[in-house]
């Protein structure tokens, strides 16, 4: 009996909240990441690696989420063969981005997707022949992205997104600062 009533009175607390969601209006929080690039020009590449930092803040809520604003920077690396050529590839990518965070009711846990939009500088070089060619040039950037964060501590998590951002599919931490 003494089970029954500390459980019931857990459930009962825990359904007072009206959002369990570690992502609120004035959190602040930092993402750092790795995993597979986006290839920004579509090359056939045999690897391509990319790193990224976030940073989000929650603005306002919005129906049972919440919006944050924040800044991404990253860059995607990539080596292969094109047109009977060895080449290199590499963008770095500042950004602006979005996102509407929501946690399921689910303690701990913070899903959210969102947009970003920015600019890639980019830099190719291969042979032609003997000789070396450098292309570099500025790409406008327009994406989005899907992604989930899982607290282990109240500061400090797991995260994990993707979409046709920085990184196609990167895993990575997350802190609350």
């Amino acid at each position: 009996m003494l089970f029954f009533i500390i459980g019931t009175s857990e459930i009962t607390i825990a359904q007072k909240k009206d959002n369990v969601t570690p992502f609120r209006k004035g959190t602040l929080t930092a993402i750092v990441g790795a995993g597979i690039a986006r290839d920004y020009k579509n090359l056939n590449s045999n690897s391509a690696f990319g790193t990224k930092g976030a940073i989000e803040y929650g603005i306002w809520k919005a129906g049972p989420g919440i919006i944050s604003l924040g800044a991404e920077l990253g860059g995607a690396f990539s080596t292969g063969r094109d047109y009977y050529t060895d080449f290199k590839s590499r963008t770095i990518v500042l950004a602006a981005r979005s996102a509407w965070h929501y946690g399921w009711k689910v303690p701990n846990l913070d899903t959210y997707g969102g947009l970003s939009t920015g600019v890639g500088f980019h830099q190719y070089d291969y042979k032609r022949g003997q000789q070396k060619i450098n292309e570099n040039e500025l790409l406008p950037l327009v994406a989005i992205f899907v992604g989930a964060s899982y607290f282990l501590t109240p500061k400090f998590g797991v995260n994990i997104e993707a979409g046709n951002d920085i990184n196609t599919l990167q895993a990575g931490l997350v802190f609350k600062l």
